[in-house]
């Protein structure tokens, strides 16, 4: 690659300024590649052309055009997910990049990178009533971990060496210690488009050496002495909703076994599913899977109630598990220094929040515990794990067939290493309370840093053209909520699975049921024909609403082409009671004998 040409008659950009202008993108783009960045999802519009024309001269970096913009921030956040690298997101001026607030704030809150480029006006014609002209400055407040405006574009080496290194900054940012979104606003100069071949001529920017951020790993010199002091007595781990850290897994399960206490793995956790370690006695995991429905029988409750919780990751999800662990030490292990304790139980005074690479402590301590619990407390835990999978698997052998039957056959059948989509609302909570574990890998992905419902197809795309094959578990109303994201299904590797229960039945179990009018202004039905959905965007669609037919088309689908919907009639007010009917015997039997 040639460094920038002089000034002068022959440079191109002395007769068509907007050779310059796709220049000066170019040394950004450049910036971002360097950065580790290789994907660029865009949405079409004018503004944005010279970000555009910029893209198509570097091979390295794949384009992704996606008509609604916030499909597209979903989809980048998908991608984002999977490959564990930032993705770029483009749109023109005006009301587009407004739509990718809901993916950004899922971004920020569970630290997600994604590197938001918004084409803009230039400053002249900002607050002049200029047409699809509005302040996009600080668009997205303080979700994201910066916000940059480098001006209109100046076509002089100084001024691309500083995009070139904005570039790099924001990749670097995003996949800092916070990670997160970082947005780029961009006011571009009319003439947008280069006379004849001058996009081609806009070439001359040397091309920084490519390269990915390797994430941080916080080394661990020696133990805290006010971590030792702690870590003695009746504790529990436990790991919640995270981003993937290589090794983790097996290292959290080491230190568990270590300190002889309970690893409870939250679904989105990349523990709960995977080998279980050779050290492990009698090959019995410390790994506890099924500790909200234990939370909900008040003699075992008590009986494991812990003296200290080591955290890893995001706060319990669940309600009933938040109300069971209050007012406990707390030793909150996350190298963003996040403050997630929505229980508050980092003010009391024993608790510590320690900014250290999580798997490297897990290292520390299994190397040289500073304590060990009696033996009996973990075997315990592991006895009350196993009679409550003796306990699920007899009740749903006799059980109606509902979403727990389903969830169990699901998990069974994904291949290892494959990725599970669950939505929010109630597939997750179902997915909590049903899923158990297995040996082999199984990636679950989830949107819960906001737990909304918007979005999913999108993410479940982006997921796979991440590389990770992913299957996708629905409800009929966030499928509904995000029908542009159909556009994207064709690209799915796995079935995307939806449960038909008519409308948002999660509050089937919360305090507005049986509210008035509860079935119009809360489940919210709709009467939509899924099928016709489907194959209006080239689907392939089953519809079933029992075992064998499930069973039929799960196997049909993990073996078949991609871009299949499975649609699933679940008879909701049957599932309910088939649900409350375990909770009570649930709450009733003898787990700890």
């Amino acid at each position: 690659m040639t460094g920038s040409p002089s000034p002068s008659v022959a440079d191109p950009a002395a007769a068509d300024p907007a050779v310059g202008g796709v220049r000066w993108c170019l040394a950004l783009l450049d910036g971002l590649l360097a950065g580790g960045v290789r994907d660029l999802v865009l949405s079409p519009g004018s503004r944005s052309t010279p970000v555009i024309l910029a893209a198509q001269q570097r091979p390295g970096l794949t384009l992704t055009p996606i008509l609604d913009e916030r499909s597209a921030a979903f989809y980048a956040l998908g991608l984002a997910r999977a490959q564990g690298r930032p993705a770029a997101l483009l749109a023109t001026s005006g009301s587009a990049p407004a739509h990718w607030y809901p993916a950004v704030m899922e971004a920020s809150e569970f630290g997600i990178p994604l590197i938001l480029l918004s084409a803009d006006r230039p400053p002249e014609l900002r607050g002049w009533g200029a047409n699809q002209t509005t302040d996009q400055t600080r668009l997205f407040g303080t979700q994201v971990r910066e916000f940059h405006d480098p001006g209109a574009p100046l076509d002089s080496p100084a001024a691309r060496a500083a995009l070139t290194a904005l570039g790099r900054r924001a990749a670097a940012v995003s996949q800092g210690r916070r990670p997160g979104p970082v947005h780029i606003n961009l006011p571009l100069r009319e003439p947008l488009v280069p006379r004849g071949s001058g996009a081609a001529d806009a070439v001359g920017v040397d091309l920084p050496p490519p390269g990915d951020r390797p994430p941080d790993r916080l080394s661990i010199a020696a133990i805290p002495a006010a971590l030792r002091e702690r870590l003695h007595g009746r504790g529990l781990i436990y790991c919640g909703p995270d981003i993937d850290r290589p090794g983790f897994a097996a290292a959290a399960q080491r230190c568990a076994l270590a300190l002889g206490v309970p690893l409870l793995a939250d679904p989105l956790s990349e523990v709960r599913f995977g080998p279980v370690p050779a050290a492990a006695p009698q090959g019995h995991s410390p790994r506890i899977t099924r500790y909200k429905t234990l939370a909900r029988n008040p003699a075992a409750a008590q009986a494991l109630r812990p003296d200290w919780i080591l955290r890893f990751g995001r706060a319990p999800i669940s309600k009933t598990v938040l109300e069971w662990l209050p007012g406990i030490t707390l030793i909150l292990v996350d190298p963003a220094e996040r403050w997630s304790d929505p229980s508050h139980d980092l003010a009391r005074e024993r608790s510590l929040h320690l900014a250290v690479d999580p798997g490297a402590l897990c290292d520390a301590l299994a190397a040289d515990p500073p304590g060990r619990a009696d033996a009996g407390w973990l075997a315990r835990w592991v006895q009350a794990e196993q009679r409550l999978a003796v306990l699920a698997a007899d009740y749903l052998a006799q059980a109606p067939w509902c979403e727990a039957q389903l969830i169990t056959d699901l998990v069974a059948a994904l291949p290892a290493g494959d990725g599970l989509l669950c939505a929010n609302s109630l597939p997750i909570r179902q997915f909590e309370t049903w899923s158990g574990t297995r040996a082999a890998p199984l990636r679950v992905f989830g949107n819960r840093g906001l737990s909304g419902i918007d979005g999913q197809l999108s993410t479940l795309a982006g997921l796979n053209a991440g590389g990770v094959p992913t299957t996708g578990l629905l409800g009929d109303l966030s499928f509904l909520h995000d029908l542009s994201g159909l556009l994207l299904a064709t690209r799915l590797d796995r079935p995307c699975i939806v449960l038909n229960n008519g409308g948002g039945r999660i509050f089937d179990y919360l305090p507005q049921y049986g509210l008035p009018d509860f079935e119009r202004l809360w489940r919210t039905p709709r009467p939509v024909d899924l099928g016709a959905l489907a194959r209006t965007f080239g689907l392939h669609h089953q519809r079933v609403s029992d075992a064998a037919g499930w069973q039929e088309a799960l196997a049909s689908g993990l073996s078949g082409r991609g871009g299949q919907l499975i649609e699933v009639m679940i008879d909701a007010d049957r599932s309910r009671e088939t649900h409350l009917a375990f909770r009570q015997r649930i709450a009733e039997a003898d787990l700890l004998g």
